[in-house]
């Protein structure tokens, strides 16, 4: 008795345990979905850190134009000195030969402190312009990787929605089909119905069984991409907020010869692009500026033969030195003509991308309102086949039970059902799905 009660305890004590770490199930309306993936998706969060190196980038730049400072110190023992070479007749010998001479101390050092201020450099000022245009280039690209998520994040939870209202209504069918597969049965044992009926109907219940079954493993495996696509991770529960019959679908109409091409991130990227290219072209003609340094010097210089001699104070010797240094380039063998040539092919092909970017949009914009108009169009009949399909299934069973139908019309008329409801489901998502893409072809996927 005091085993089986210690088991007991124990049995209840991990369902505590087991309780404890269950997590808790979060809610997600899309709006908060796609918040959360921009708070947590990986290659967004490596985006920002590209925007933060071309803030950095920028700091680089500008410390190029500010002084420069660095100090040595040196010392060292000429244990081979080097020798030079003066007429031997200096020191009484014969006219023409030469004496070797030693002119190097056993010991040197040297201690300088070297500065350098830079005056002016074209190359300079336009790179500080390049730097902050490339800054804003990585800003424009982390927000179309922005938009990029939020269109995942919206095409996976509308997934999530459909898929949901699929399994209901498949959960209906079968319950529905159960009853009559059970009432079927009860006709045959009382001698009003066949057993091939019965036989019909579950093979029909059997195949809808399987159909909920792959259902269901849909179901998870849309949850799955839904969480991948936020960030989130895939044993955390959730709970969708959103319902999928207060989602609005339109068409609205937009005029691509009225259409403000600049709500489009790809064309305010171009633009940046452009303004980079352009400033590639000013750059390379700066090459033909000269460049002005004012330069400073300031040390100690020190020898003996002796080591110990070397570190007394007295025996450094103070120099200074400040000046400018005027550089002039004269010829490069054309390099910066070539380079020239082909800042200015940049610059030109930039311009054919604003044409070609603005016609790719045009064909966007008339694509997915097509798209839209079409799914819709699809969406209205499937309602309709729906609607017909439920009353022509509700009827059959009626004729059936009441002995004026046949078991085979009900079999087909369920199946038709079913056909119907996955074909409605199925225009549900095209239309969702092409909502998404005309909401990114009019830049408004994202509104900040």
């Amino acid at each position: 008795m005091k085993k089986r009660l210690t088991l007991i305890v124990a049995a209840f004590m991990l369902l505590g345990f087991t309780g404890a770490q269950a997590q808790e199930v979060k809610q997600f309306s899309l709006q908060q979905s796609i918040d959360y993936a921009l708070q947590n998706r990986a290659n967004l969060k490596a985006a920002q850190n590209d925007e933060k190196i071309a803030k950095a980038k920028v700091g680089e730049i500008r410390a190029m134009g500010l002084p420069q400072l660095d100090a040595s110190l040196d010392v060292g023992n000429n244990f081979v000195p080097q020798k030079g070479f003066l007429p031997a007749e200096f020191f009484g010998g014969k006219k023409g030969e030469f004496t070797p001479v030693t002119f190097s101390p056993g010991y040197t050092g040297t201690a300088t402190i070297n500065g350098r201020q830079l005056l002016f450099d074209g190359s300079y000022l336009i790179g500080l312009k390049a730097a902050n245009t490339y800054t804003e280039l990585s800003r424009k690209t982390t927000a179309q990787t922005e938009i990029d998520i939020a269109e995942q994040v919206s095409k996976a939870y509308y997934g999530v929605l459909v898929n949901r209202e699929r399994m209901e209504l498949l959960n209906q069918n079968l319950t529905r089909l159960d009853t009559l597969l059970r009432q079927t049965r009860t006709m045959f044992e009382n001698g009003v119905a066949e057993q091939l009926d019965v036989d019909r109907l579950r093979v029909s219940y059997n195949n809808l069984q399987v159909e909920q079954q792959k259902a269901e493993r849909l179901m998870q495996l849309a949850e799955s991409l839904l969480k991948f696509q936020m960030g989130l991770p895939q044993d955390q529960p959730i709970i969708l907020t959103d319902k999928l019959n207060e989602v609005e679908v339109d068409v609205a109409k937009t005029d691509a010869k009225s259409f403000d091409y600049s709500k489009r991130i790809e064309y305010s990227i171009l633009e940046t692009q452009r303004d980079l290219a352009t400033l590639d072209l000013r750059n390379n003609n700066s090459g033909y500026l000269p460049k002005l340094y004012l330069n400073a010097r300031y040390g100690y210089n020190a020898a003996n033969n002796e080591f110990g001699e070397l570190t007394k104070t007295n025996n450094w010797l103070e120099y200074g030195y400040i000046g400018g240094q005027l550089q002039l380039p004269i010829f490069d063998g054309l390099r910066k003509h070539y380079l020239g040539q082909q800042a200015k092919l940049k610059v030109e092909n930039t311009k054919y991308g604003f044409e070609t970017l603005r016609q790719s949009i045009d064909l966007q914009l008339e694509q997915a309102t097509t798209e839209l108009t079409n799914s819709l169009d699809v969406l209205k009949a499937q309602q309709e086949n729906l609607a017909l399909a439920e009353d022509i299934a509700r009827v059959s069973k009626i004729k059936y039970q009441e002995g004026v139908g046949s078991n085979l019309e009900v079999i087909t008329a369920e199946t038709d059902l079913r056909q119907a409801q996955t074909n409605y489901y199925a225009a549900i998502y095209d239309a969702l799905i092409a909502k998404v893409n005309l909401e990114k072809a009019q830049g408004t996927l994202i509104t900040k």
